[in-house]
Order: structure tokens, then sequence, then C-alpha cells
């Protein structure tokens, strides 16, 4: 028998799958599509974070609207849908280490540690208990089955492309998941939600972390570790106070908005930018646009997915999900992994991840890590 649509050795009608629904756009159609080709389709929406300031936020990704809307996308396609409480696990799981991370002064990216624990381990470990052969999501990549196995590309719309928060993804989860829109543009998903007649085909897409009301995200974090915001100096690269803050959590490397210095004695009161936090002496360091250049990194809880080659080779990275790529070389060595950049990069901070892509196409993704503290 010839394999299917989504590479299984199975006609569409005798094969499940699994599909993650968040009440977007994305979802929907995704769900729509392989309904259209004949799959076992199941529904599936995580309620993650759905009390307090977030019921009904709109742009977010977790709210009690969002479930309404995917039961009745479900509804529409008549496919079954479940909702699962997976709230205590998003709870220990991603919101306690994103306020962690702001504690010692790092600048967390909650929607990988999301994809990377509660939807592609524990959400794909509860789809293969539904007799699944796949679990598909509405994300903006590609899976291309290769010499060694399937492959991780980025999406065929680099303005919608989303692979930069899916590098932790194992090789063990990528022979279980699907992405069907990885290879169309927005418009194009949105005309098959009017096509397929889905009641979400105008709702706009989420902007905010889904538990992060109107992007403050220092008030999240004060509820759940109030040392995070207890205030202390503002100090130039020499160690003078030039300033006082509110609570280290409320800055991020690279930042030049919200210093509040005014004019400052003895210098020439050209910009200064945040340069490096100091968590444990409860200071912000800040100094000109030259000191934030780095030219190499350290990485870990590194995921690698590609060729396991050792040494040192040139590959592209991303050290923000909204910048172009890179060229850079790694070095991967049992020690850990260095990324040394061509040029230096500007605002690196700590937290954050580094996510590797092959030399020539930048298609591919190799793996990534997250960036560690740097040395003073």
């Amino acid at each position: 028998m010839a394999r299917n649509s989504l590479d299984i050795d199975k006609a569409p009608g005798d094969t499940r799958v699994v599909v993650a629904m968040s009440g977007g756009v994305d979802s929907s159609v995704t769900a729509a599509l392989l309904k259209d080709q004949g799959y076992d389709v199941v529904g599936v929406t995580l309620q993650l974070y759905d009390h307090g300031v977030a019921v009904g936020k709109a742009g977010a990704c977790c709210a009690g609207q969002d479930i309404q809307d995917a039961r009745q996308v479900a509804d529409r396609l008549g496919i079954p849908h479940y909702v699962l409480d997976y709230e205590s696990r998003f709870r220990s799981e991603v919101m306690d280490s994103f306020a962690d991370a702001y504690v010692r002064g790092e600048t967390p990216v909650p929607c990988i540690a999301c994809n990377r624990t509660v939807k592609f381990r524990d959400l794909l470990r509860t789809a293969r208990e539904l007799g699944a052969e796949a679990l598909a999501t509405g994300h903006y990549v590609r899976r291309v089955t290769g010499e060694a196995g399937p492959e991780l590309h980025r999406g065929a719309d680099p303005a919608r492309d989303q692979s930069y928060f899916l590098f932790g993804t194992t090789r063990e989860q990528l022979d279980f998941l699907r992405f069907p829109l990885g290879d169309l543009p927005k418009s194009e998903t949105r005309a098959l939600a009017e096509r397929f007649e889905l009641a979400v085909a105008d709702k706009p897409d989420s902007q905010d972390i889904c538990f992060v009301p109107n992007g403050d995200y220092a008030s999240v974090v004060q509820k759940l570790r109030p040392e995070a915001v207890e205030p202390g100096d503002i100090v130039d690269m020499a160690g003078n106070v030039v300033g006082r803050h509110q609570g280290i959590v409320r800055y991020t490397v690279g930042q030049r908005r919200g210093l509040a210095l005014g004019g400052r004695e003895g210098t020439d009161n050209d910009p200064l930018y945040v340069v490096r936090l100091d968590p444990g002496a409860r200071r912000v360091v800040v100094g000109p646009r030259s000191a934030l250049g780095r030219t190499e990194i350290a990485l870990y809880d590194v995921n690698w997915i590609g060729p396991e080659t050792a040494g040192t080779f040139p590959v592209q990275v991303r050290v923000r999900s909204s910048q172009a790529l890179r060229p850079a070389e790694v070095e991967l060595a049992e020690k850990g992994v260095v990324v040394r950049f061509a040029e230096p990069e500007i605002g690196v901070s700590p937290g954050q991840a580094c996510v590797v892509y092959d030399a020539d196409t930048g298609s591919r993704v190799l793996g990534g890590g997250f960036i560690r503290r740097f040395e003073r």
C-alpha cells in the first residue's frame, strides 16, 4: 500500500490523527484539512490557564473563549473533541520555570518550554493512548523525510516560520508529529478556513504569552516570585550607581527604554543599555551599545537533531525568534555546545534560545539550546 499524505503506511480512513486544537484558525484548519482528506480525526484542546485575569482575554491562546471556539469547530467538522485539564502541569513546567528564570536574571521563552513539555511530551503521550498514528499541530514548520529519518525544517513562509520555538523537538517526537500547514502562507490558511466555513476564519492571531495579561509579564512574576521585584541599584560598568530600579524582572539585556536615568555628571550622556543583570546583588548593569556585542556564547539544555558531527563546523543561527539568520560556527564537544558568531551579536540575553540551522540553506533545524549567563 502506498503511504498516505502523512507519510504513514495506511489508508487515511484507517489512520487516526489527534489534532491539538487551540481554538485559533491555524489548528482549526489543520483539523479541517485532515478531515477533508478522510483521516480519522480527534480534536484535543488543552486547558492550560483559564482562571482570573486570563478568562476571556482577547489575543490569548488558552482563554475560555478559545476552548469554546475549538469545540464549535469540532462540531462543525463532526469530529470527537476532548478538553484536557493540564493546568497543574502547565503551572509547574511553564509558569514556575518562567518566573524562576527572571529571578535568575534571565529572559525566558515560555512557548518553547510549553512545546517541549506540556504539548510534545504530555499531549503526545495522550495521543498514543487514544490509538493515534500521529499528532498534528498548526505550527508553520515542515517535517521532511531525509536519508536518516524525519528532519525539522523552517516553514515555507518566512513571515510565519515557527521553527525557533520547536528546536526542542526530539527525534522520537518528530517521528510522531505532523505539521500540515508547513508549506502554506497564512493567507492560504485563512482562505481554507473560509472554504471550510469555520467560524474562526477571521479570528485574530494570538499576540501575548497566554498567561501574561496585556504583556505585563512583571506583574505575573511578582505574583509568583515576589522577591524578583525588590528594588536595587542601576550601576555603570565601573560599579558607579547611576539610578534605581524597582526589580530586575523589569529589565532584559539590550534594553534601552525605561531606565529613566536622566542626565549624568562626568559623562557625555550617550545612550545606555542594559548590559548585564546581577540578581544576587539586585543590580542592573548598564553601558554603551558597544558593550552589548558578543562574539561567542555557550549553550545549556541542548537538543540536537542534526547529524552527530563532532568538532567545529559552519551553521546559521538565530538568538531571537524574529531576527534573520546569522552566519556562525558551532562547536560540539563533551563539555557542551559553543556558538561563535561571524559578526558580534548585539543584545544576546541569557535564558533565551539560540537555534542552529544548516549552513547551506538555513532550512533544516539542527538543534539548539539556551544561552548561559556570561562571565564578567
